[in-house]
């Protein structure tokens, strides 16, 4: 058995401050000297980049849509080796999730497979004796999450603050912390949430300043969940580097899953960074895979690296690219007015919308690709504002429906689904043979 204290940080909906919350309590837990390692539930890309910033520690994605029970626990605690404990930030609101009352890929189911004690924060802006019908409302709603304890964020004052404590004590919860109301806490939002830690800095400081927390109470909450089942291994056993994969990291793309880059890694690849910005020529490599994060930002950039642009034009392996790394693959991108022109390695033109497309994808090939044969199904998620023109050779349609996306010539694979590639890691290993392969046939004799 398992024994790690742990504690699930929820919301009654999105926006309340679970992350301002966790990067305060993560602070004033390692002040304590503990090793606190993050998760984040859901399939989210910014938030996890604060919480490293704050912890110093890789955050990984918990999402019970991606994994079953098994392999969750598996990468729970493959994350947490080496902590003293573990601290779960979760997605929208507590029972939000892909279906209406957030049985699967919801901070509740989470919770309930972790058997973690779950404290609420709550916007307590404009509200003081009310948030006990609030906070009780999730309390009673599902006998198997176990709600402990509040976090009251843009809370107006002291007085405020204890009188929401008073009133939570009329039910036996406490207020373990609060935060002020104040911009100074805020993290700056855009279009896909978060602006990234590596762009902007958290406000750690001033958080730590302004939090005012009972500590001893959040370790006790924490210490009172009890012990898992022993999971198997999350990665297969690593193997000798083998193939050289060049990922696309800059201000435009870090958009990645560390649990699917360390799949890789075990599977025997060695990852080399670049920059799609800066660099003028590729780092040698026999495969490339472009991630996710935000061209439209840094379309000027992008258009003027003609350098790089031409470097992958002229790559010979395969090549990945995933949401904001398909709209760089394309023929150009549309900002407004404003066209620039991308890499051209597969047709169409990028589109900016005002209104986003996402949601959970379970997609079929319909031809082989670099990581899936004709006929195989992934997990993944989609999360844009850009449209793409139709393709002639589209990569995926969906399961259960008929609509398909993306792109696909064999050795291409464009698309907006982000794969999740830990629930089905053949797929990772396709990608690194076809690499090898790719290579041996290059190679002179």
């Amino acid at each position: 058995m398992v024994r790690l204290p742990r504690l699930v940080l929820a919301a009654p909906h999105s926006g309340a401050g679970k992350t301002t919350v966790a990067l305060a309590l993560l602070q004033a837990l390692g002040e304590r000297g503990l090793r606190v390692q993050p998760f984040k539930v859901g399939p989210d890309y910014v938030d996890p980049s604060h919480l490293e910033v704050a912890s110093g520690r890789r955050v990984y994605n918990l999402d019970g849509f991606f994994l079953d029970e098994t392999g969750l626990l598996s990468l729970f605690q493959h994350g947490a080796k080496g902590a003293d404990l573990a601290l779960v930030e979760g997605v929208m609101g507590l029972f939000d999730g892909k279906d209406p009352l957030g049985q699967v890929g919801s901070t509740a189911q989470v919770a309930k497979l972790l058997k973690a004690p779950v404290a609420l924060v709550v916007d307590a802006s404009g509200m003081a004796g009310s948030i006990v019908p609030l906070v009780q409302g999730f309390r009673n709603f599902d006998p198997g999450v176990q709600v402990v304890g509040v976090f009251a964020n843009r809370v107006g004052s002291p007085r405020h603050a204890e009188l929401i404590r008073e009133a939570l004590g009329q039910v036996g919860l406490p207020l373990l912390g609060w935060l002020p109301q104040d911009p100074l806490l805020e993290i700056p939002e855009r279009h896909l949430g978060l602006v990234l830690a590596g762009e902007i800095r958290p406000p750690l400081a001033a958080l730590r300043r302004a939090f005012q927390v009972d500590l001893e109470a959040v370790l006790r909450l924490a210490t009172s969940a009890l012990p898992l089942p022993e999971a198997p291994p999350f990665l297969p056993e690593g193997r000798p580097a083998w193939v050289r994969v060049a990922y696309a990291w800059d201000q435009a793309f870090r958009f990645y899953y560390p649990e699917s880059l360390e799949l890789l890694e075990a599977m025997g690849a060695e990852l080399v960074p670049f920059s799609p910005i800066g660099d003028s020529a590729l780092p040698e490599a026999e495969a490339i895979l472009l991630g996710g994060g935000y061209p439209e930002l840094f379309a000027e950039q992008l258009a003027e690296n003609r350098a790089m642009r031409e470097a992958i034009r002229r790559f010979p392996g395969p090549v990945v690219a995933e949401c904001g790394g398909y709209m760089y693959l394309s023929q150009g991108l549309w900002v407004g007015e404003d066209f620039f022109p991308m890499v051209g390695l597969v047709p169409g033109e990028a589109h900016m919308a005002e209104r986003p497309i996402l949601g959970y994808r379970q997609v079929e090939a319909l031809r082989d690709n670099p990581v899936a044969k004709k006929g195989e199904a992934f997990k993944g998620h989609e999360f844009h504002y850009a449209r793409m023109e139709f393709s002639p050779s589209p990569a995926w349609r969906r399961v259960g429906g008929e609509e398909v996306e993306g792109y696909t010539d064999g050795r291409i694979l464009g698309s907006f689904v982000h794969l999740y590639l830990p629930a089905r890691p053949e797929g990772a290993g396709r990608f690194l043979a076809l690499a090898h392969g790719k290579a041996k046939l290059r190679r002179p004799r």
